[in-house]
């Protein structure tokens, strides 16, 4: 029988004596805390975690969207979606075209270039998720989507 190192104390699991509810969302926050820190740091340069998110999502619906619609989305102000989009523009990713009923709005859209960048970005966190799936259990993974879904389906009913 090999013996095993015991994990430093900042790596071990802290006791809950907090409420459920309390519990697992403490443990959310802190592991999209500990996700976007690693994600940031394996994106291609000059890639930062807004601008793939917007590019994610875009991608994901193949649909236009307003800047407003996806300040709200991203809970962020329209200021720094703008700033956003206007970087992700800069760099050809996105198209960004008036609304031609309403000459106040605009519309953006994700350009191949940006889909290219996605897709790259995304072979680049891929492995990070392997691992972490392959550490967790493909199992205990797949039997925690159900309840994550419902969690953030009953969030946003009550937006």
């Amino acid at each position: 029988m090999t013996e095993t190192t015991p994990l430093p104390a900042h790596k071990r699991p802290l006791p809950s004596t907090d409420p459920l509810g309390v519990a697992i969302f403490t443990e959310i926050a802190t592991i999209d805390q500990l996700v976007k820190a690693r994600i940031a740091k394996a994106l291609p340069k000059g890639m930062e975690l807004s601008h793939f998110n917007v590019l994610n999502h875009l991608a994901q619906v193949q649909s236009e969207r307003s800047p407003a619609h996806l300040a709200r989305l991203f809970h962020v102000t329209k200021g720094a979606m703008t700033n956003t989009i206007h970087k992700l523009e800069d760099a050809g990713f996105i198209h960004i075209r008036p609304d031609w009923d309403d000459a106040r709005r605009k519309f953006v859209a994700i350009s191949p270039a940006g889909t290219r960048a996605r897709e790259n970005a995304m072979q680049m966190i891929q492995p990070i998720f392997d691992q972490l799936i392959a550490r967790a259990g493909p199992d205990a993974a797949r039997q925690s989507l159900p309840m994550l879904r419902a969690l953030r389906m009953e969030l946003l009913a009550e937006d």
